[in-house]
C-alpha cells in the first residue's frame, strides 16, 4: 500500500510541476475553451461524503501486485484509505486532510505523520489535498482556470491543450456530451517524463457520473509504472467515520 501511495504522490508531484499562473490568465484563452472549462467544472459529482470499495493493481517491469482498498471521503475535508491483502490481511491505513498526511503500514512497522510541505520536500515539488481528491473523483487534477488553453476536436473527444510555452505540456480530453474527463496527460520532454491518467468508463452511481476505473501510467525515461484502480461499490451521503491511530512501537519514516 505504501508503494501505491508513493507512486500516486509521485504522479501528482509531476503533474504539479511548472510555474504557477494567476487565475486571470483564463481571460487570455479563447471563449470556446473558457466555456468547456466552465462546463467541466460544473460536471463535478456533487456529494458530501462517500464510502467505496476499490481494487488496485500496481505493475512495473519487475513486479506486479494487487490489493483491496476501502475508501471513505468527506468532500474537501478528509480522504481515508484502508488496504488489505487478499481482502483479509490488513496492510496499511492512510488519512489525508488539507493540512495533514498520515499513514502507517504493518509489514515494516513504519508510519508517517506530517503536512504536505514535508511530503512535498521529500518528493521535491508541491502537493495538495485537492489534486489527490480530483484524481479519485474524475476531475481535472490541475486547475484549468490557472492558464490559457486551446481547443482541439479529435475522434476521441474535445482536447484542451495548454498554450503556455513552458517545460511542461498539459492536455485534458473531455467527453463532449457530459464534459467529464476521459484522459489527462502531462509531458516533460526534456526530462523524458510523462504521466497519463485515463478514465475508460464512467457509471451512474446514485445519479452521479463517477469513474468506474482509473488508469495511471507513469513513464520516466526507460521505466514504466502502471496503476489501475477499479471502483467495486460506491455509497454517497451516508454517515462515515475515519478511525486512525498509529500503533505504538512503529518507527517514524525520516524525511530529509
Amino acid at each position: 500500500m505504501l508503494k501505491y501511495i508513493g507512486i500516486i504522490f509521485f504522479t501528482l508531484s509531476v503533474i504539479s510541476c511548472g510555474s504557477k499562473k494567476a487565475a486571470t490568465n483564463l481571460i487570455e484563452s479563447d471563449a470556446n475553451a473558457a466555456s468547456l472549462i466552465k462546463k467541466h467544472n460544473a460536471s463535478e459529482a456533487n456529494f458530501k461524503s462517500l464510502e467505496a470499495r476499490l481494487r488496485g493493481s500496481y505493475e512495473t517491469d519487475e513486479e506486479q501486485q494487487s490489493i483491496s482498498v476501502s475508501m471513505r471521503m468527506e468532500k474537501n475535508k478528509v480522504i481515508w484509505l484502508s488496504a488489505k491483502l487478499a481482502g483479509i490481511i490488513p496492510l496499511a491505513k492512510v488519512k489525508i486532510t488539507p493540512n495533514r498526511v498520515q499513514y502507517y503500514e504493518k509489514i515494516n512497522g513504519t508510519f508517517f505523520d506530517g503536512d504536505f510541505s514535508l511530503l512535498s520536500k521529500w518528493l521535491g515539488t508541491e502537493l495538495d489535498f485537492k489534486k489527490v481528491q480530483n484524481l479519485l473523483i474524475g476531475q481535472a487534477i490541475y486547475n484549468l482556470n490557472a492558464e490559457p488553453y486551446k481547443v482541439e476536436n479529435t475522434d476521441q473527444g474535445v482536447r484542451l491543450a495548454s498554450k503556455n510555452n513552458s517545460e511542461v505540456s498539459k492536455f485534458v480530453l473531455l467527453n463532449p456530451v457530459n464534459f467529464r474527463v476521459k484522459a489527462q496527460q502531462l509531458v516533460r520532454e526534456k526530462e523524458n517524463q510523462s504521466v497519463t491518467v485515463s478514465y475508460p468508463e464512467y457509471e451512474n452511481f446514485d445519479g452521479k457520473q463517477f469513474p468506474k476505473e482509473i488508469n495511471i501510467v507513469v513513464n520516466e525515461k526507460e521505466k514504466n509504472t502502471t496503476i489501475t484502480i477499479n471502483y467495486r461499490s460506491l455509497n454517497f451521503n451516508k454517515p462515515v467515520s475515519f478511525p486512525f491511530e498509529i500503533p505504538s512501537g512503529y518507527d517514524e519514516m525520516s524525511i530529509e
